[in-house]
């Protein structure tokens, strides 16, 4: 258990039958009442974010989520293959846990497979990942009174704003967080 009073970005919860990972809280004091928590939350299962009021003091079941080192070997029809590192064992997660997600998994990537009491919930990727542009609008010349960028298509078909420096073929440098382009390879 863990009061309301003691919680920090990250922390997972149970509320209502769900698993929550707190992403947002403030300790609020009126000038007249009792204290109260104000949070946003995200359900670990769905992905929705809510906002959600407890009163200051109150106790909450903590969840303890697990993180296990795995392998992304290949798609498999509307599922992921991720192998463990240690067992060789094989997982199957289906595409709709991991809608943002596969826009960065590459075929042999390291990822920490989050499991709640042997459920699968999600996949925590690195923070960068180093891509190959397969798809690139060309660059037009005059076109750079500004910070100019154009369109890019990466391997695994997520749409990136790129410089106009970068060309077909070329690896840049993405983040998992947003999907910008952080940097060359």
């Amino acid at each position: 258990m863990i009061s309301v009073n003691d919680f920090k970005t990250g922390v997972t919860i149970e509320l209502d039958g769900n698993i929550f990972k707190v992403l947002e809280f403030q300790h609020v004091k009126p000038g007249k009442g009792a204290a109260f928590v104000r949070s946003k939350l995200r359900n670990l299962r769905s992905g929705a974010v809510i906002d959600h009021t407890f009163n200051a003091g109150i106790k909450v079941a903590k969840a303890h989520i697990d993180y296990i080192t795995m392998q992304y070997s290949y798609a498999s029809g509307s599922d992921y293959v991720f192998m463990n590192m240690d067992s060789y064992e094989m997982v199957e997660i289906p595409a709709k846990a991991l809608e943002w997600e596969k826009n960065f998994l590459l075929e042999g990537m390291e990822v920490s497979v989050e499991s709640y009491n042997g459920e699968i919930i999600g996949v925590t990727l690195p923070d960068k990942v180093t891509m190959e542009i397969v798809e690139c609008d060309p660059a037009v010349a005059g076109n750079t009174a500004t910070n100019a960028n154009k369109n890019a298509v990466v391997s695994t078909g997520l749409q990136v704003k790129v410089p106009l420096f970068i060309e077909n073929g070329e690896h840049i440098i993405v983040s998992t967080q947003d999907g910008r382009y952080v940097s060359r390879s």
